[in-house]
């Protein structure tokens, strides 16, 4: 089921995102070093794992947005991973099957799974794994977090340890009632909460608080694309069931949260600079 996107959205995040990689080649180029690994036969079953040139601070698994559609792609990921790699972090930034070239509930959930998994072969210390996602890729980074509880991914061979959502979509009922995305979350999941349950069920992380690790949502205070309330009534919820979730007011709107010189991704680094401090010099 391919969704209907309003025209206002998709030119909005269209813009927004090329304003974000002004300068870039195109397409973005990854680190140097990045070696490329697969994990399916399909084109978008990669991943791009980058390394720093001294010790490592852990892993972070970076889940690019786009509300699940397949105009957007890892290149969203690659300027995190660039500013990431440089500050010491090891760096899997995830490409996986989108709206429109195979994905939806449950393969892109399949797929990040699977990419996550690609870690315990790459020969990477996985004590320490944080999942940052933007946006959908929030969702995805709050969802792998919690895989295992689930029967279809239960044999999951890489845990996750602290989740970073910048601008997450973590309500995906709510999402799908106020209709985020112009049809996007109905899209992804085959359609709403009272057509298919058993998919809200599948990948929606308001519905499996608590997390047994951190979460902080990372949340821009004028984001009109993905509203604050996502954020927060996640935090609120996992908090209520026992779980450790903050949120994270930051400046500017939906798209500053991938802007590596932007005050909200300064925000981001700190928070990943808490998890695992920079060495000394």
């Amino acid at each position: 089921m391919t969704p209907r996107v309003g025209r206002r959205s998709l030119l909005g995040l269209a813009a927004g995102a090329s304003a974000v990689l002004a300068g870039c080649s195109d397409p973005v180029p990854p680190p140097p070093g990045t070696r490329t690994l697969t994990y399916g036969d399909a084109d978008p079953q990669f991943a791009e794992l980058s390394r720093p040139e001294g010790p490592s601070r852990g892993v972070v698994v970076v889940l690019h947005g786009g509300f699940w559609l397949a105009q957007y792609g890892v290149e969203l990921g690659r300027p995190l991973a660039t500013d990431l790699v440089a500050r010491g972090w090891t760096v899997l930034d995830v490409e996986y099957r989108r709206v429109g070239n195979g994905g939806g509930v449950p393969e892109t959930l399949d797929d990040v799974s699977a990419a996550l998994d690609l870690l315990a072969g790459a020969d990477v210390d996985t004590g320490t794994v944080v999942a940052l996602g933007h946006s959908a890729g929030g969702q995805l980074a709050a969802w792998a977090a919690g895989r295992t509880r689930l029967t279809r991914w239960a044999r999951a061979t890489v845990a996750v340890t602290h989740v970073v959502s910048q601008a997450g979509v973590l309500d995906l009922r709510a999402a799908a009632d106020a209709d985020l995305g112009g049809g996007a979350v109905r899209g992804f999941l085959g359609g709403g909460p009272d057509e298919v349950p058993g998919a809200y069920a599948l990948a929606d992380p308001a519905a499996q608080v608590p997390l047994e690790v951190p979460v902080w949502c990372v949340h821009g205070e004028i984001d009109d694309t993905v509203p604050v309330a996502q954020s927060r009534s996640y935090v609120d919820a996992a908090r209520a069931a026992g779980g450790t979730a903050e949120l994270v007011l930051v400046p500017g709107g939906h798209l500053r949260q991938i802007d590596t010189g932007s005050q909200a991704w300064a925000r981001t680094r700190g928070i990943l600079d808490g998890i695992a401090p920079l060495p000394a010099s």
